[in-house]
């Protein structure tokens, strides 16, 4: 399994390619729809580039659980109730999601979610 520097650095190189950003932008903090300006139909390109730099398949929804964001139980007002925050914890564990939970409007989470976030993800999904 690769340590968390070649992590870093394959997670960087798809981010880089897939949003046309520089390098020195793709630091662990920077979030990816609010630093780094993904959109949603960014994210295809970016699973399918994690995909091929780390042999891995991840599944629809693995990465960001549309199902528990978009699923009327879980929602209310735009905003995950008690319930759909526990859920999203489950299929998250590799995410931050202290800030999140503290205002879950349901159009914040990806402006949230950090390249340290993918590189957690990359890293929980190879172990």
């Amino acid at each position: 399994m690769p340590d968390n520097e070649e992590i870093f650095a394959k997670v960087q190189e798809a981010l880089v390619e897939a949003l046309g950003v520089e390098d020195d932008e793709v630091t662990p903090e920077a979030t990816l729809q609010g630093d780094l300006d993904a959109e949603s139909i960014d994210f295809l390109d970016i699973v399918f580039r994690l995909e091929k730099a780390f042999d891995i398949k991840i599944e629809r929804g693995e990465l960001f659980p549309e199902d528990i964001l978009t699923n009327k139980d879980y929602v209310a007002d735009g905003k995950l109730n008690e319930v759909g925050m526990t859920k999203l914890r489950e299929r998250m564990p590799f995410a931050n999601l202290e800030a999140f939970e503290k205002d879950p409007q349901v159009q914040k989470l990806g402006k949230q979610l950090t390249v340290e976030d993918m590189c957690n993800f990359v890293a929980h999904k190879m172990g």
